[in-house]
C-alpha cells in the first residue's frame, strides 16, 4: 500500500512543487492538498492520511494549532513541520503540539523524503541544520512553562486572536468558529487585558511575532 501524504501550505506554487517531487517516490501517494491548517484539519479527519506536511505559518489556522487537531481528529497521523524558521520558539511549539519532524523550507528534497520515512519509523526528524543545541534545549525546556502565545492562551484565544490579526470582523469571526459576537467580543476583551495590549494593532503585532500568522512573511 502507498504511504499517504497530505500537503497543507499557503502558497500553491510549494504545495505543487512538494507534490511534483514527492510523487516521484514509487510509494508516496499525495491524496490531500489544503491551503490553511483548517482546511487541513478537515483533510485529516476525512481522510486518514499516513503523513501530513504542515507549513508552520499559514493564514486562518497556523500549524501549531493545527497539528493539535489533526492528532485530535487522526490519532495515527504522523506530522512534519515545514518553516522557513529555524526559531526555537517554532520548533519547540510544534513538538510540543504533536510533530514528529521539523525541517526548513531550503532543505534537500531527499531529506524531506528521509524525514518521512523516519517519522513512519516512530522516530524524531529535525532538520541537519537546527543544530545539537537546539535539540538540547528542545529536550532541557520540553517541560517548562515559557512564555509564549502557545502557554499563555487557550486554543480559542489563539484561534479568535489569529484571525483578529488577519483582519476578520468580530461578526465574521463569531460566524467561523460559531460563536456569539459576544463572546468574540470577551475573547478579544480578555486576550488585551491577559496580555496586557490596547488596540487590534498591537494584538496583531504580537501575533505575527508569536508565529500565530503568516502575515509577518
Amino acid at each position: 500500500m502507498p504511504i499517504t501524504l497530505l500537503l497543507a501550505d499557503d502558497h500553491k506554487i510549494v504545495r505543487q512543487g512538494l507534490r511534483g517531487l514527492l510523487e516521484q517516490e514509487a510509494d508516496f501517494a499525495v491524496i490531500a492538498e489544503a491551503e490553511d491548517g483548517r482546511d487541513a484539519v478537515e483533510l485529516a479527519g476525512a481522510l486518514a492520511p499516513a503523513v501530513a506536511i504542515i507549513d508552520v505559518r499559514m493564514p486562518d489556522m497556523n500549524g501549531i494549532d493545527a497539528t493539535r487537531q489533526l492528532l485530535d481528529v487522526c490519532p495515527a497521523i504522523k506530522v512534519v513541520g515545514l518553516s522557513m524558521h529555524a526559531d526555537r520558539r517554532y520548533v519547540t511549539a510544534m513538538l510540543k503540539a504533536g510533530a514528529r519532524g521539523y525541517l526548513l523550507k531550503d532543505c534537500a528534497f531527499e531529506e524531506l523524503v528521509t524525514a518521512i520515512r523516519t517519522v513512519l519509523a516512530g522516530k524524531l526528524y529535525l532538520s541537519e541544520r537546527i543544530n545539537t543545541q537546539l535539540i538540547q534545549d528542545y529536550v532541557a525546556n520540553l517541560q517548562r512553562d515559557e512564555s509564549s502565545a502557545f502557554t499563555l492562551l487557550s486554543p480559542r484565544e489563539r484561534e479568535v486572536l489569529q484571525l483578529l490579526a488577519e483582519g476578520e470582523s468580530v461578526k465574521a469571526i463569531a460566524e467561523r468558529l460559531m460563536l456569539s459576537v459576544k463572546t468574540v467580543e470577551t475573547h478579544r476583551a480578555q486576550l488585551m487585558e491577559k496580555l496586557d495590549l490596547h488596540s487590534i494593532a498591537e494584538l496583531t503585532k504580537y501575533a505575527i511575532r508569536e508565529g500565530l500568522t503568516s502575515l509577518g512573511d
